[in-house]
């Protein structure tokens, strides 16, 4: 029987050599808070490549430097940012990986010395700053930062864009009633809180033409959030107005009344229901620790790639070890070929 998370995957003319992603994870490591790759960000996406993973996927950048989840984070608010994405973009397609980029604004949820920014006045905690309640016109500007960024992320090629939609940052605090109160054409209902969403994936569809995927918290842990089915409504949106597919996490918009239960494939559920009642590609996280266990996501259905997160962070050859799971052969990397025997 054919191994299915090893077989290549192709999404809107980009294909995947396998279903094994990368995930997106913040390494808070730029120096002088330029939002500049560093030294450590080369080779820490290039070994995972060489690892064999089909599709690298960059953490959280910002495109304005207010959105920052910190001040040593990566950005992309500036044409200075495209030389040094397009000299990792190279190293990471050199071992036949493609390459994605998380497009990010971090809200409320920002710890930068600037002035921070939400949909509504409402701090992430009690130990958070009160953010600014955007206007009308600062949310156009938030929306062509997001445009730009993807042009930028275009030219410095990446294959992928992902928008970052979940964990209580910026364009999830738009969709949530439980950090957007407002009461104008951005809120009040499921459809004028998505309208901020739709805005900017319609401008980025401007500029780009590739796979577009959109992170979501599908479940916020709160009797009054959202859970799975109401995003079910909001990604047949996203479906509609051009998104590729949904990679389903969850939480993070407040914090959760109640312990949150993990065990392995937790999330799983999530992107399953999603794949099945919109008819949309969906990647799934969340303690996917082994190639068995990731067999089986991508051999059932439940989703169509996996996204690896701190299996990789452990193990930069994760794949190779999935590999060994299922007792299946992988191409070596040439240099390493007397040891990945």
């Amino acid at each position: 029987m054919m191994n299915k998370l090893f077989s290549p995957y192709t999404i809107k003319g980009v294909q995947l050599k396998n279903r094994i992603v990368m995930s997106p994870m913040c390494m808070y490591s730029c120096f002088d808070e330029d939002g500049l790759l560093t030294p450590f960000h080369y080779t820490h996406y290039e070994s995972r490549a060489i690892g064999q993973a089909g599709l690298i996927m960059v953490e959280a950048t910002a495109v304005l430097p207010e959105g920052r989840i910190s001040a040593q984070d990566l950005g992309i608010w500036s044409d200075k940012h495209i030389s040094s994405f397009q000299q990792l973009n190279e190293r990471i397609h050199s071992h036949g990986a493609k390459s994605a980029i998380q497009l990010a604004h971090a809200g409320r949820k920002s710890k930068v010395k600037e002035e921070i920014f939400a949909p509504s006045a409402l701090p992430f905690d009690e130990t958070s700053r009160i953010p600014t309640e955007v206007t009308i016109d600062e949310i156009h500007k938030v929306v062509q930062a997001f445009q730009d960024g993807a042009r930028r992320a275009k030219d410095a090629g990446f294959d992928i864009i992902e928008l970052h939609g979940a964990h209580g940052y910026l364009i999830n605090e738009f969709l949530s009633p439980l950090s957007n109160v407002r009461e104008d054409a951005y809120g009040g209902t499921k459809e004028n809180r998505y309208r901020f969403l739709k805005e900017i994936i319609q401008a980025v569809r401007v500029v780009w033409h590739g796979p577009l995927f959109v992170r979501i918290s599908a479940n916020e842990y709160h009797e009054n959030g959202y859970d799975v089915h109401d995003y079910v409504d909001l990604v047949k949106e996203m479906k509609s107005d051009g998104v590729d597919l949904i990679d389903c996490s969850s939480g993070g918009v407040v914090h959760a009344q109640a312990p949150i239960e993990v065990y392995p494939s937790y999330q799983v559920r999530y992107a399953e229901t999603i794949r099945h009642e919109v008819n949309i590609p969906t990647g799934a996280v969340g303690w996917i620790r082994d190639g068995n266990q990731a067999e089986e996501i991508v051999r059932n259905e439940r989703a169509d790639l996996v996204f690896i997160g701190r299996a990789m962070l452990n193990n930069p050859y994760w794949p190779k070890r999935a590999a060994d799971d299922l007792q299946v052969d992988i191409e070596a990397p040439r240099q390493y070929k007397r040891g990945w025997i």
